[in-house]
């Protein structure tokens, strides 16, 4: 079985034990502090034990690197990390709002860059994106492509949540500039539908994102022909470390890239 296939099945059995507890007691309760730093709710322990159980039952050798689990080794000669976020925007599964997804992704070696496969799938209805290194992104099986004409309406996704006063005035401009701001709650999500189209360009500069949030739509929005840079314009790349935290920016094109960030250069 290939590994994007492995991601695949095991993101429908999260979809299937999740989608009829969001919004309900049985998502909340308080598991203290996961990995990642934030409070470990009963939908990501059911999600992420999904994901660990079906991977010990093929026998798959690898590295879990989960939000709320941490490094779970599952062989001793592990091919690589499978980088988990279970449950990526788990305050809106626990509130019912309908944005939340679960991001799978696969990497040989310790870094972002050397990421292979990925899936994301919007755990409100099944809709899944993935994509396999050189072989192009998909959405529930069309190959999908960042929005690359003259937008009737620009879509700027932003993240500012928790953002300080400084990054805030930062990016004033672009408020001020552009009305068709958005921020919906879960990166992933968001980044795949970047990767689809549906917005021009997504920035996170806050410097607060794990590699376990992005892995994912890291390699579908490359698939799917997007530029990723840092918050220095360089290209995108990080260790897989728990400490680690980036910013970064996803563009459609260099066209977009310049408009919107000449306003704050």
């Amino acid at each position: 079985m290939e590994v994007i296939d492995i991601l695949r099945d095991v993101s429908k059995k999260i979809y299937e034990n999740v989608k009829d507890i969001a919004g309900t007691e049985d998502a909340a309760g308080n598991f203290g502090r996961g990995a990642g730093g934030d409070i470990s709710r009963n939908i990501d322990i059911i999600a992420e034990k999904t994901v660990l159980d079906y991977l010990k039952a093929i026998n798959f050798e690898c590295v879990v690197l989960g939000e709320e689990c941490g490094r779970v080794q599952l062989s001793k000669n592990p091919k690589g990390f499978v980088i988990m976020d279970a449950i990526d925007g788990s305050a809106n599964s626990v509130r019912g709002v309908p944005f939340f997804c679960s991001s799978l992704a696969f990497a040989p070696e310790n870094r972002l860059s050397s990421i292979t496969d990925g899936v994301i799938t919007n755990l409100t209805n099944g809709e899944m994106y993935w994509a396999s290194k050189n072989k192009g992104a998909f959405w529930d099986g069309s190959i999908i492509n960042v929005h690359n004409k003259d937008p009737i309406y620009k879509i700027v996704g932003i993240n500012i949540s928790g953002a300080n006063l400084e990054l805030m005035k930062k990016l004033q401009p672009i408020f001020e500039k552009h009305n068709h701001t958005r921020h919906f709650g879960a990166n992933a999500l968001e980044m795949a539908m970047f990767a689809r189209g549906l917005m021009d360009i997504f920035i996170d500069l806050r410097k607060k994102i794990r590699i376990q949030d992005i892995a994912a739509g890291y390699l579908i929005v490359k698939e799917a022909g997007g530029l990723l840079l840092d918050e220095n314009f360089d290209l995108l790349d990080a260790d897989l470390s728990y400490d680690t935290r980036i910013s970064f920016i996803a563009a459609a094109n260099q066209t977009i890239l310049d408009d919107i960030f000449s306003e704050i250069r």
